[in-house]
């Protein structure tokens, strides 16, 4: 079950995720940027089983906040979850926006991490990954060949205008 939520992102009901879906009915999301000792990014390609974004390369870790739950609960869980860890710091808190596109709309709060063990990302969600250098991000990001996560693709643009901003 999720919370379903209004333009200022206020419980206004509860549906399955299955509905939620179908009927794009807004609710939330979290998004982690993980980053391991030496500042490179932890990318990964979903497995083609997920519901949301199939087989496409994501810059972030996270999925959809339960009904009851907050942001930040399910960011540290999502994020332990999908990277295969037990201990990880609890992510930061950056910033909240509305993602929409024509078949999903929903709050996406954004965190970043850092993750100093060794991580080992479910096989059910997570097809291959590595850690990579920004500018190697940058790069793949830029490739046709290299189709990103839409929303994970606007946090990680997000949150370098913020790095870039704050300096």
């Amino acid at each position: 079950m999720l919370d379903i939520v209004d333009e200022e992102d206020r419980v206004v009901g509860r549906a399955p995720r299955g509905e939620a879906m179908a009927r794009r009915l807004r609710h939330r999301v979290t998004s982690v940027q993980v980053r391991d000792p030496l500042g490179r990014i932890f990318v990964h390609r979903r497995t083609p089983q997920k519901l949301v974004f199939p087989s496409l390369y994501d810059v972030v870790v996270g999925g959809v906040v339960g009904a009851g739950e907050s942001y930040d609960a399910c960011a540290l869980r999502e994020a332990q979850e999908e990277l295969g860890v037990a201990e990880l710091p609890a992510p930061e808190p950056r910033f909240t926006f509305l993602y929409e596109s024509p078949e999903h709309v929903w709050f996406v709060r954004v965190y970043e991490t850092v993750c100093e063990v060794p991580v080992r990302p479910q096989a059910e969600e997570v097809d291959w990954w590595d850690f990579l250098p920004e500018d190697e991000v940058e790069r793949r990001i830029a490739s046709p060949g290299w189709q990103v996560v839409p929303d994970g693709l606007e946090c990680h643009r997000r949150l370098r205008a913020l790095r870039e901003r704050d300096g």
